[in-house]
């Protein structure tokens, strides 16, 4: 699977956020190359298993809605009478 690649301004924002989480939970700071190269870590170590959760989820809606377009169908089919 090939890295994710965010956005620059969204990756500088992540960046922003993680720094921020260091100064507050861990009353440490860290520089931006640092922040950076933690969420490229955790991108490269969380990513792939967050990617399988999400198709997981998008796996079980998609048969959700064909079960009941399945439902829908059958609602629609007209009875069928047999002459004897």
């Amino acid at each position: 699977m090939l890295l994710m690649k965010l956005p620059k301004e969204q990756k500088e924002q992540l960046v922003i956020n993680i720094q921020q989480f260091f100064e507050l939970e861990r009353s440490e700071t860290i520089g931006s190359i640092a922040a950076e190269q933690l969420l490229d870590f955790m991108i490269k170590e969380i990513g792939p298993h967050l990617y399988n959760h999400a198709i997981n989820d998008a796996r079980k809606t998609v048969l959700e809605r064909m079960q009941s377009l399945e439902d829908e169908l059958y609602a629609l089919e007209k009875p069928v009478i047999v002459k004897r």
